[in-house]
């Protein structure tokens, strides 16, 4: 791309290139810490949305139905954001092409936080009808399309420089965003339901974790900015290693490794809110257990995942990324046979439910990141990576906590083992069908 046609850039990254504009090359762990630093973000949004939408939203915005229905439609709100990000990838692609990636990371990320934001000024059921839960929707759906537009390339930089013989290692280190979040969202939550009364929560205390989130989305900009508008990414970006395409060409060319890129990891996303979103919301209305007691757990059990997310790397190295992603599913399917009517075993079981559940989220969501970057043709690894990540947290977890809350309350919590089995046979079709997907990975 030549200097007359580079996109034009925001302010923001006019003045990241400056510090930056010294021989300072950004090494691998630089490349890394972005990577975590922006997924962390991104997933603490979403974990407040989630614990929000089991223990304000059935109150707050839907008091006028009984807790189980006003939770459900919370779920529902809850997936609007995942049927929102392939609209933000397809306009934030254009934004890319046309104005550059640093102007739409900003955009993007400002989207986010400001939508998230926006989210702590909803107003009651009783305030403004039902029009809090068109705002709630308006909002989440906002989150949704900068969610999109937020895919900034780092996780396929780091699939592309990884070492040979540490694929692995290299594709675990962007989803420990993921317990981190969780674990901030649920310490956070927990510290304000336990300093305060009940309806000072329900009133304003539950509020501050949004707000927490905007700064913490305007810290994660820089720095991912200071990454992106380094002359290295430029360098990849002009041999369009990680140049966007168009949305058409790129499904046109690139359909068989999407299709395969979002239903491979199926067992992994599943398990996430099988462990994170669903449990909360069933522990909260079907048992005496208190919220604080429960976030506790969460958090506790995430920290164990951040370790298997880690060990998922060593071992992926060693054994295979294929290998390691079919026999998780295949535990994973065995867990889903017995794992979930733990929950309903009183405090120890639950706690068994919880630990269990993220040793095996970690050996399993740590691998499912960047599976295909190496697969896609250099035009559209960039906007097919996007696109797949897309898809594959839309058919494995958008509608998730939903689902298995309407099926366990209706035929018990066996049947959200039976939607669990369901992800892991996804994952282990997928990887038998696509044998090319299979040498590419190991």
């Amino acid at each position: 791309m030549s200097a007359e046609t580079a996109p034009s850039t925001t302010q923001a990254e006019r003045d990241a290139r400056a510090l930056y504009e010294d021989d300072h090359r950004i090494s691998p762990a630089e490349i890394a810490i972005g990577v975590i630093i922006g997924r962390t973000s991104e997933f603490f949004d979403f974990f407040v949305f989630a614990i929000a939408s089991v223990l304000v939203f059935p109150k707050l915005v839907f008091s006028q139905l009984d807790p189980l229905t006003g939770t459900l439609w919370s779920f529902a709100i809850f997936a609007l954001a995942f049927l929102a990000r392939p609209a933000g990838t397809m306009v934030f692609s254009w934004i890319d092409r046309v104005y550059g990636r640093g102007a739409k990371l900003t955009i993007a990320l400002f989207l986010l936080g400001g939508s998230t934001a926006a989210i702590a000024f909803v107003p009651s059921y009783e305030t403004a009808g039902i029009g809090a839960a068109l705002l709630l929707a308006l909002f989440r759906m906002g989150q949704g399309v900068a969610l999109g537009g937020s895919w900034d390339g780092l996780a396929s930089l780091l699939a592309i420089n990884a070492p040979e013989g540490k694929r692995g290692w290299y594709a675990m280190i962007p989803q420990l965003g993921a317990p981190l979040g969780l674990i901030v969202a649920s310490l956070l939550f927990m510290f304000l339901i336990a300093a305060l009364p009940a309806q000072d929560f329900l009133d304003w205390g539950w509020r501050y974790p949004f707000f927490v989130a905007f700064a913490i989305n305007v810290v994660a900009l820089f720095a991912r900015l200071r990454i992106v508008v380094t002359p290295e990414y430029a360098a990849l970006f002009e041999d369009r290693d990680l140049e966007p395409a168009k949305l058409t060409e790129t499904l046109r060319s690139e359909w068989r490794i999407i299709a395969m890129g979002a239903f491979a990891p199926l067992a992994s996303f599943a398990l996430f809110h099988m462990v994170t979103v669903f449990p909360l919301s069933w522990v909260f209305l079907f048992t005496e257990e208190t919220p604080v007691r429960f976030l506790m757990i969460e958090a506790v059990a995430a920290a164990i995942g951040v370790f298997a997310i880690i060990a998922s790397g060593y071992l992926a190295d060693r054994v295979g990324r294929r290998t390691l992603l079919g026999v998780t599913a295949a535990a994973i399917a065995a867990f889903s046979g017995f794992a979930p009517q733990l929950l309903g075993a009183g405090e120890a079981g639950e706690a068994a439910f919880m630990i269990l559940g993220f040793i095996l989220l970690g050996f399993s969501f740590g691998q499912s990141s960047g599976a295909l970057s190496s697969n896609f043709d250099p035009r559209h690894r960039y906007t097919g990576s996007a696109l797949t990540s897309d898809l594959a947290w839309l058919f494995g977890a958008g509608f998730a906590p939903m689902v298995a809350l309407w099926l366990s309350s209706q035929f018990g919590l066996i049947a959200a083992g039976a939607y669990l089995l369901s992800g892991a046979i996804g994952t282990l079709v997928a990887l038998w069908l696509n044998h090319e997907l299979a040498r590419t990975i190991d």
